[in-house]
């Protein structure tokens, strides 16, 4: 993809003014970050004409493809015919895009969405109605999990680092141990975990409105419970009349080789969200949930943006494509090769301490002779990687494990060429 003909300012440029006219909590990856001009399908391009295959495509977001012409051509078929209105009048996709999520993709007996515009507010939404039907204000959250920048859930994410509010209600969140740690085995960690449930719902359970938690947590480093795991949390949970949350926005829409990530545990949340990968780029979010506990939710509320006709158009086309596409089997069967490909390259090098992970949103934990070293390692395998031509995220508590949640679309070839380029990054690492 070619871009002489255009007047791009360079990476140097846009972060002396993101300096200059933005906030300093803003930071970017890569100590020479290239400047993003353009994407097709799961390809990225660079200001100076270099393409990278995306392996993170925005934090699980672009799903379907940078600029897919199935998906926007129906984006801007809507754009030019209805922009926006409000909730306050009447407009079809909105509705038609509740109906399609209600028959037969929404799990169980989820039936009822309310929309908005991101997946900060869509769980703020869960974590209201969830209050609105319990009567109760209290809240259950993982530790390590992260739901959010608004104020309730910054309160139940569990990732200090995102704890941005010095303010928060310290007393509303009660966090159980996640059904993980490195120093123990899986059963340890997940009889610590329920144990830990179990204790505090015998101590006041009936003050909780709800419990949230990520199928697999993204950002917490990519932790997969065992299949068992959550349903016997949801059966403690319903004994106190306790509603449990899924938190879909970077599992949801296909990518773990289900439609949400809570199916692969044989149980339906009363509440689940979703965002991100909905929109393909394109602003939505949204939560829902049954009939009954939907009508708790019958006080004046709105959503300016949320649901709005360019959005809805859109998430129509996502639905639509995913389907036609296969990509739910298809996210499965590719992602189990990129799971068994790192797994490889963990046998063959100690710097990987494990690999995690479900259909194309996996993880590879690095591991150094500290948490500094670990860290570090990490952005230089990002850095090679960048240089080699592949774009993938990082995330983790101490922010060592290497992220891989690339477009459903990814030819299996470059699932290939990045394990081989990873390879290379990593025999390089252990000569250090």
């Amino acid at each position: 993809m070619a871009h002489e003909d255009q007047a791009y300012i360079g990476p140097e440029a846009i972060v002396a003014k993101r300096r200059q006219y933005g906030y300093p909590c803003t930071a970017n990856f890569y100590k020479e970050p290239p400047q993003i001009v353009g994407g097709k399908m799961h390809m990225l391009y660079g200001h100076d004409g270099k393409s990278y295959v995306d392996f993170f495509t925005g934090v699980s977001v672009v799903a379907c493809g940078h600029c897919n012409e199935a998906i926007t051509a129906r984006t801007i078929e809507q754009l030019q015919k209805l922009q926006h209105t409000s909730t306050i009048y009447l407009t079809q996709p909105m509705v038609e895009l509740a109906e399609r999520l209600a028959d037969g993709i929404l799990p169980g007996n989820l039936k009822r969405t309310f929309f908005v515009n991101s997946g900060s507010e869509a769980n703020e939404g869960a974590l209201l109605v969830a209050r609105l039907h319990t009567k109760r204000r209290h809240f259950l959250a993982l530790e390590y999990g992260i739901h959010g920048r608004t104020f309730l859930t910054m309160n139940v994410t569990g990732i200090p680092m995102w704890r941005t509010d010095d303010f928060l209600d310290g007393d509303v969140t009660t966090f159980i141990p996640r059904p993980y740690d490195p120093d123990m085995d899986q059963e340890a960690a997940v009889r610590r975990s329920l144990d830990a449930l179990a204790s505090v719902l015998a101590e006041k359970g009936d003050t909780f409105a709800a419990m949230i938690v990520e199928p697999i947590q993204g950002n917490g480093g990519m932790i997969v419970p065992p299949d068992w795991y959550f349903r016997e949390l949801k059966a403690m949970l319903e004994q106190h009349g306790i509603l449990l949350i899924a938190d879909e926005i970077q599992t949801g829409c296909g990518r773990t080789g289900r439609m949400f990530g809570i199916e692969h545990y044989g149980i339906v949340p009363d509440i689940l969200t979703m965002a991100k990968a909905l929109g393909n780029g394109v602003p939505i979010g949204a939560f829902s949930t049954t009939d009954e506990i939907a009508a708790s939710l019958n006080r004046p509320s709105a959503s300016t943006f949320g649901g709005n006709p360019v959005s809805s158009a859109t998430a129509l086309a996502v639905l639509d494509y995913i389907e036609q596409e296969g990509l739910v089997e298809r996210s499965g069967r590719v992602g189990s090769r990129l799971i068994e490909g790192l797994k490889d390259l963990q046998n063959k090098y100690g710097v990987i301490a494990d690999v995690r992970g479900k259909g194309l949103m996996a993880g590879a934990e690095i591991h150094g002779a500290s948490d500094q070293e670990s860290a570090a390692w990490t952005d230089m395998l990002l850095e090679r990687m960048k240089e080699e031509g592949f774009i993938i995220g990082k995330n983790g508590v101490g922010r060592n494990v290497l992220a891989f949640q690339p477009a459903m679309v990814t030819p299996e070839k470059e699932i290939e060429a990045m394990l081989i380029s990873l390879d290379s990054a990593l025999a390089g690492l252990s000569q250090k």
